[in-house]
């Protein structure tokens, strides 16, 4: 007989058998196995708050077969995630097979690589009841808000919406912003911009109007204000008055957590937060790599630490003084530090081997598992270099009472970036080269134009923006910052336009309706000061009971007072008007939501009750009729692709159609993982479809 090792992913269960060995059966749980029951509360209130769970639907099988290999084996580990969810998971299994979940049952791998896996199985422990009691605590809080605030937003805005307790703040957040956005009013100002050439030489640089000779900063507001500064510089003689020179040291970026992963992730690759999340998985769990075998590329995902091994650094340093030489090893070795508050459970997330560069694992991966460990590898190997060392030079410019500036740098030496540079949401303007200048030279205006300039009001958020603002602001886990944008998407509470992310109409009434009648929920600095009572729980600092009692006395009050005030009552959303008319009546149609999502109705109803589907036309054409094919949504969310003359050509498919043609048969070639395919009858061509090259690789999911 053999110990019994349970993961939650099969394909982690695969690599992790690989390590252990013919003494170990390792088998997977495929995640929960147990939940609070889908069509009631689950909670007993006036019992302490205990949670009534009951093992889940289709998971039958699972829980059978994992009882009868329990039995037949001489022990059982749980291995499950290194974190709270996985706590809670192995706690549950431990119920479900009749374990003492004090004795030693429970292992945990922070990298899936056979030292860390074999480490971790010699040192079992009992299931940390604290972690578990976080964890229900988040859970129960969940149900409690969402099972009893959606059924009073059903009634009084819409079917089929939800509330979450940090869903609904997140919503809140875009919706300020977009507030912030509408309500800003743009100032004038102006800019004196100047280009000079040093006496005997062609090439100008350029440099801006700071104020007057002494020093002072002047403010151009108007035009007038620019026309006067230009009169009183006609004829004038520019010369050096000063230059100052130095040096600038710009330090790398530390390894990435889970926000800064999928903020960069965003940035770069153009991947939400959710893909970003499950290829990392991916790569946590492991691939087959050419020449190593089944092997996790990544440690654990799920961190907001920014602790790097001793063991790790030694390799990657190694790997820097091979590659590059000890010059580009800093001189003394460089340690981040992770927010307050941050949870020091996990390592920064970092390649498992430091020396397995991207390109020698490229062959073995798909193209965004790729793309993702390259990013992290890069992101790794740099926070380990010396910094980038610049020279720097900033010169005064006088004319009569007018002082102009400019500045400018040279890269000394590139230290970290010549392998990486942290992305940015900000488009500053790069410092330019300057000529060799001293004081006193005289300089030859060339050009001197006035520039007007407005004022811009705050940027939307993007989803790496977006991430930023829960890191900030305290609000979810890493591990929940993904899934809420997901959510708040597929509820349109919010819509991505390009990168940025508005709120929809019913995203802003029922963010109003919120802020009205239940500020606590939509609250930032409340939903934060809830986090960090999970976190208490974690430390064993507060009581699961505590934490929900504190919350649901004042939260169902205040549920009351609310159903009191909009008794008989119910919020209008106004209709968003299209460029359509409608062609029995031709009044323009308008954007309404039914049982199975959006549509378009005439908006004279109830006179006229025509009513259309609303549809994206998708490349290529129909390979059976040669029309246009559209984007569809299955009745369950699903997209799907089907002929725009349906029900007449019933052609559907789930693969996507490209504007590549079939070099056989000459019709529209379809993507399905990886490969492209000919969907024509007859024909089977297919082929492996090309990788993006780094410049036009995205996701635009």
């Amino acid at each position: 007989m053999s110990k019994l090792v349970i993961l939650e992913s099969p394909t982690k269960a695969k690599t992790v058998q690989k390590y252990l060995g013919p003494g170990y059966t390792v088998t997977a749980c495929a995640g929960h196995l147990r939940d609070l029951p889908e069509k009631k509360l689950g909670i007993e209130i006036e019992h302490n708050f205990k949670p009534q769970y009951v093992n889940m639907k289709g998971k039958e099988e699972i829980i059978a077969r994992l009882r009868q290999a329990a039995a037949d084996s001489d022990g059982v580990l749980l291995a499950t995630d290194p974190d709270r969810e996985g706590e809670a998971i192995s706690w549950h299994l431990a119920t479900l097979l009749g374990l003492d979940d004090q004795k030693p049952i429970r292992v945990t791998f922070n990298e899936i690589t056979k030292n860390c896996v074999t480490a971790g199985i010699k040192t079992p422990r009992g299931i940390d009841r604290q972690l578990v009691d976080a964890q229900q605590s988040r859970r129960a809080l969940d149900r409690l808000v969402g099972y009893k605030l959606s059924p009073f937003l059903w009634k009084k805005v819409r079917r089929g919406l939800s509330a979450g307790r940090v869903q609904s703040v997140a919503v809140r957040l875009v919706v300020d912003r977009e507030q912030e956005i509408e309500a800003f009013r743009p100032e004038e100002y102006w800019s004196l911009d100047a280009k000079f050439s040093v006496k005997g030489e062609r090439k100008t640089f350029q440099a801006h109007y700071f104020g007057t000779a002494d020093g002072t900063k002047q403010e151009v507001t108007n035009g007038e204000q620019a026309n006067a500064i230009l009169a009183s510089l006609d004829g004038a003689d520019y010369a050096v008055t000063k230059v100052k020179k130095g040096t600038r040291t710009r330090q790398p970026a530390p390894p990435f957590i889970t926000s800064t992963l999928q903020q960069e992730a965003s940035r770069k690759l153009n991947m939400t937060g959710q893909r970003t999340m499950r290829i990392a998985q991916e790569l946590y769990e492991g691939v087959s790599v050419e020449g190593i075998g089944a092997t996790g590329l990544i440690t654990y995902m799920r961190t907001d630490s920014l602790r790097i091994s001793d063991e790790a650094r030694a390799e990657g340093m190694a790997y820097i003084r091979k590659a590059y030489g000890d010059a580009y090893l800093p001189d003394k070795q460089r340690v981040f530090r992770a927010a307050s508050g941050a949870q020091d459970g996990h390592e920064a997330i970092r390649p498992t081997i430091p020396s397995l560069t991207p390109d020698q694992v490229k062959a073995s991966l798909t193209a965004e598992q790729y793309k993702l460990y390259k990013l992290i590898w890069e992101r790794f190997i740099a926070a380990l270099m010396a910094p980038c060392l610049q020279n720097t030079v900033n010169v005064d410019i006088t004319a009569r009472d007018a002082l102009f500036k400019a500045s400018g740098f040279t890269v000394k030496f590139e230290g970290y970036t010549v392998l990486y540079e942290e992305g940015s949401d900000d488009e500053d303007e790069q410092a330019a080269s300057l000529p060799a200048m001293k004081e006193g030279d005289a300089l030859t205006l060339r050009e001197l134009i006035p520039n007007q300039h407005f004022t811009k009001p705050p940027a939307r958020y993007t989803e790496a923006t977006l991430i930023e603002a829960f890191k900030q602001n305290g609000i979810g886990r890493p591990s929940t910052y993904a899934p809420t944008i997901a959510t708040i998407l597929s509820r349109e509470y919010i819509v991505r336009e390009k990168k940025s992310l508005m709120p929809t109409e019913l995203g802003k009434v029922t963010t109003q309706l919120m802020k009205d009648l239940f500020s606590d929920i939509v609250d930032v600095k409340f939903t934060a000061g809830m986090e960090k009572n999970l976190d208490l729980v974690a430390s064993g600092e507060k009581t699961y009971e505590k934490v929900m009692e504190a919350f649901y006395r004042p939260f169902a009050k205040t549920l009351a007072a609310a159903e009191e005030s909009m008794q008989g009552k119910k919020v209008e959303l106004n209709d968003t008007m299209t460029d359509e008319v409608c062609p029995n009546c031709g009044k323009p149609m308008v954007i309404k939501f039914g049982r199975f999502g959006k549509f378009m109705a005439c908006s004279g109803y109830p006179e006229c009750k025509t009513t259309k589907p609303i549809v994206t036309p998708a490349k290529g054409v129909c390979p059976m009729c040669g029309a246009q094919i559209l984007q569809k949504k299955s009745t369950r969310g699903y997209k799907y692709f089907g002929c725009e003359t349906a029900p007449k050509c019933d052609f559907m498919t789930w693969n996507e159609p490209t504007d590549q043609l079939c070099p056989q048969c000459g019709k529209t070639l379809f993507k399905k993982r990886g490969m492209l395919l000919c969907e024509t009858e007859g024909c089977g061509y297919e082929q492996k479809a090309a990788r993006k090259s780094r410049k036009t690789a995205g996701d635009n999911e």
